[in-house]
């Protein structure tokens, strides 16, 4: 039971820490950094602050390792409750990961284009420009595309954290919300790329679910009591 426990609470802090590495590398550093239709001053920003983009980009990198060992514990911990559940929220994040650490790519090929260096003096400062837009722009699809997986997981483990009876069930059922808040997310960007609105309550409430998942199994763990009933 110290075990499970110790489980418990090695999940939550390891999720803590992805969501941390995601809000540093998914918002700020595209806020920080990216000017919506001004590629000019996207790439003076990029010069400026050169060290603090590749952080963003070694940040995102970071984020998916944690992310493998966050979907282990959490497998370890729900594989009593459902193993074929757990499996399948463990096999949805092994898919996505390599899709968002391959998407790093862009941003290396912006930092390459923005750079000064003998490889891309034979280009144009327009077509030097139009590239680094190109590549910011198959950086946000390709953010879309690893959302496919980043939803799907949501829902074998919000399947798992109502059934497991200990931990609260409403966060098993606003991670369930959550999971359809990006595959919204997905369907609007591809199909109907102008209306987004729909997809924030969905944001909002996995974000709220996700956060809350992290802090109590961190601070609380898990209830050995109930969970025996599992075992």
């Amino acid at each position: 039971m110290n075990s499970i426990k110790k489980t418990a609470r090695a999940a939550g802090f390891l999720y803590l820490l992805m969501i941390i590495f995601s809000v540093f590398s998914l918002v700020f550093i595209p806020s920080a950094f990216i000017v919506s239709g001004d590629v000019a001053k996207t790439v003076n920003n990029i010069t400026n602050a050169e060290s603090l983009f590749r952080l963003g980009i070694v940040g995102g990198l970071i984020n998916q390792v944690i992310f493998v060992l966050l979907v282990l514990f959490l497998y370890r911990l729900f594989k009593p409750v459902n193993e074929k559940q757990a499996l399948l929220m463990l096999i949805f994040v092994l898919i996505g990961v390599p899709i968002a650490m391959l998407n790093e790519l862009n941003y290396s090929a912006v930092l390459l284009l923005s750079s000064s260096t003998d490889n891309i003096t034979v280009l144009t400062a327009d077509q030097s420009q139009s590239l680094i837009n190109l590549f910011l722009d198959l950086h946000e699809h390709g953010i879309i595309i690893a959302e496919i997986f980043w939803g799907l997981w949501l829902l074998p483990l919000g399947f798992l954290v109502f059934k497991s009876g200990f931990l609260p069930k409403i966060l098993g059922i606003l991670l369930i919300i959550g999971c359809f808040g990006y595959l919204i997310e997905v369907f609007q960007f591809f199909i109907f790329p102008t209306y987004k609105v729909i997809t924030y309550p969905g944001f909002a409430v996995d974000a709220i679910a996700e956060l809350s998942l992290a802090f109590w199994l961190l601070l609380k763990g898990v209830n050995i009591t109930k969970e025996n009933e599992n075992l």
